[in-house]
């Protein structure tokens, strides 16, 4: 079986609710966190996948369209390789907030879908986000969790950016 790095996108890769943007929207409004493409590329190194799995609720709300969150995810890819960052896939729930569906974190589906499409073993595998959602769906999946933030008591362990978290990620899987 293989492991894998699920990351959730706004605020572990992207910035958001910062000055600079809100929300992103569109291709031109994601900016990257510091030293996250260096993050994905060490854990590209010992990792079988780095996923992101992410709530984007502004489609189900009109705020945009599925094809327009698709070249965002796609210019995201695009400029990750360019720093020899690679995300294998990306899971989205595009339903509103409050549609009460089944794969809209903190419920696990969009991690156990693509475990089971690649293979991976959960128990040996990490959630990398930085709300409560993403936490309790990496401990529903069955991955060890890591919070990107100030605290988190739910997690496995909490760091200030994922540069920060990806050492602690490479040294806890050996």
């Amino acid at each position: 079986m293989k492991k894998a790095v699920f990351l959730d996108r706004d605020g572990v890769i992207n910035e958001v609710l910062t000055d600079r943007v809100k929300f992103v929207n569109r291709p031109d409004q994601l900016y990257f966190l510091p030293d996250v493409a260096e993050a994905i590329h060490q854990l590209n190194k010992v990792f079988d996948h780095v996923f992101v799995v992410t709530n984007q609720g502004g489609v189900g709300l009109g705020f945009m369209k599925e094809t327009q969150l698709q070249r965002i995810h796609d210019h995201m890819m695009d400029e990750l390789k360019k720093e020899r960052a690679v995300i294998e896939e990306v899971a989205y729930c595009p339903h509103k907030p409050k549609a009460g569906c089944k794969c809209r974190k903190p419920n696990s589906k969009l991690i156990e879908d693509l475990a089971g499409k690649y293979k991976v073993e959960l128990s040996s595998s990490y959630m990398v986000g930085d709300t409560d959602t993403d936490i309790i769906a990496g401990k529903k999946a069955g991955t060890k969790t890591v919070f990107i933030g100030e605290n988190d008591p739910l997690a496995d362990a909490v760091f200030p950016d994922l540069l920060s978290a990806a050492e602690w990620i490479i040294e806890d899987s050996k």
